[in-house]
């Protein structure tokens, strides 16, 4: 069977990388543990106050250097089904992750019949278990390589590779300069403070996020409409508890239930690996018109 290069796939592909960046999050609106507070109620700590509790918790999840991860991710381009994945997330020596992906959800079914699909980012590459094919590049591999410069181009590859940690979405709410804190909140049993804050790019060129993080960012706001909404909610030990961001053609959820002691991700073993990395930046590039 030969497997399905959609416009669609590609974007569900990307979704497992954007995820893991936690650059990302889901919507902005008020969720179920919202305690009732709306954007604009914002309690009484000062933006010193705000900034230097979003720096520790900055400082503390780079520190962590791994997490346990539930994310959600809905792209505007493929009609905004949720894909979820669950599993590890790794940024202390490199990104790297090994997580189960709704297999329907990111239009696999095709290449793999269980209900959720292993993916592993390792090495600059995406790693897919799949079921062996009679035929094509994936007659009786488990596994399919895509290098990540394929999936969403080599300066995304480039930022991933400089910007590998969760720390990524704090620094960019931080370059807001407008952070409401709207309280204390429960989520996934903690409690934990609410920040939300927006930036265009006239934050992001103002901001002292680093040369490669102000061209990532700029480039997702200009694809995605000039805007883009962050809420971090931190726990008692500058922590991060969930991250979402809302714009820029996504929402993504990322939930981190717990840091640290995370296994080593590794890459399978090439004999039992096809790698399809030249014919999706084929139709990643059609896709594009390039």
């Amino acid at each position: 069977m030969r497997p399905r290069y959609t416009a669609a796939w590609l974007g569900m592909a990307t979704a497992a990388l954007v995820a893991t960046t936690a650059c990302g999050g889901g919507s902005a609106k008020d969720t179920a543990e919202d305690t009732g507070r709306k954007a604009g109620e914002a309690v009484g700590k000062s933006s010193g106050q705000i900034m230097a509790a979003l720096t520790r918790a900055t400082d503390r999840t780079a520190q962590a250097g791994s997490a346990q991860v539930a994310t959600t991710t809905s792209l505007t381009a493929t009609g905004g089904r949720p894909v979820t994945m669950n599993g590890t997330y790794s940024w202390g020596d490199g990104a790297a992750m090994d997580v189960r992906m709704d297999t329907a959800a990111a239009q696999m079914t095709s290449v793999q019949d269980d209900p959720t699909t292993q993916v592993k980012m390792v090495d600059g590459a995406y790693y897919y278990g799949v079921d062996p094919q009679p035929s094509g590049p994936l007659e009786g591999k488990h596994w399919m390589r895509i290098d990540v410069s394929a999936v969403v181009g080599e300066a995304g590859a480039d930022n991933i590779a400089d910007n590998a940690d969760p720390t990524t979405g704090l620094r960019y709410i931080g370059a807001s300069k407008d952070v409401k804190d709207l309280g204390e909140e429960k989520v996934l049993g903690r409690t934990a403070e609410h920040y939300r804050g927006s930036v265009g790019a006239e934050q992001i060129n103002g901001s002292k996020l680093t040369p490669a993080e102000k061209k990532a960012a700029l480039a997702a706001l200009q694809a995605g409409g000039g805007r883009v909404t962050y809420d971090v909610w931190v726990d008692g030990k500058d922590l991060p508890v969930r991250v979402e961001q809302s714009g820029a053609g996504m929402d993504v959820t990322i939930d981190f239930l717990k840091f640290g002691a995370t296994r080593p991700v590794t890459a399978p073993p090439a004999s039992d690996t096809a790698d399809l990395t030249e014919q999706v930046r084929a139709q990643r590039d059609k896709a594009l018109g390039q």
